[in-house]
């Protein structure tokens, strides 16, 4: 996929980040950082993989990143692999200050739209009660849960087109 803009209207832009750069790297650190630990409150554990992500981690996690940005502010991302006829999101983020805003729903849309695919694989902490919702509100289905360790549960979410 082109690095270029994607979606723009009324101060806020959907684009490709280029996480190569270092900058770019970091400004995704500032959201994701701040928004998984929020969920590690809400599932009682901070052995969420994300929570140690540094730059050099994201730069080469070959996830492609997609962000939201509110007057050049990144607020929210979301990242994907597509790997044959499947989308797998790996972090779908949005700064606190950011929450209840649609920020997420507009990333999902996104992807959804963009990419022509049969599914959409994600995978939250059980626990993580807004999240699983929100994924259950979007249409995914509850495929299984995955013990982590004896505190960490995570649901496996799958969503046909």
């Amino acid at each position: 996929m082109k690095k270029k803009i994607i979606i723009g209207c009324e101060g806020f832009l959907i684009k490709i980040i280029d996480i190569s750069n270092r900058k770019h790297a970091e400004d995704v650190l500032n959201v994701q950082i701040p928004s998984y630990k929020v969920e590690a409150e809400i599932i009682g554990s901070y052995e969420i993989p994300p929570l140690k992500d540094t730059v050099y981690t994201l730069q080469h996690c070959e996830e492609t990143f997609i962000g939201y940005y509110e007057n050049e502010h990144l607020c929210g991302a979301i990242s994907i692999k597509v790997i044959d006829n499947e989308v797998d999101i790996h972090r779908l983020v949005v700064h606190p200050n950011h929450f209840r805003k649609g920020i997420a729903q507009l990333l999902l849309n996104f992807i959804e739209s963009k990419f022509k695919v049969d599914t959409i694989k994600v995978s939250t902490g059980t626990k993580n009660a807004p999240a699983v919702s929100f994924y259950k509100k979007n249409g995914f289905q509850n495929i299984k849960e995955v013990m982590v360790n004896e505190h960490l549960f995570i649901t496996l979410f799958e969503k046909k087109l």
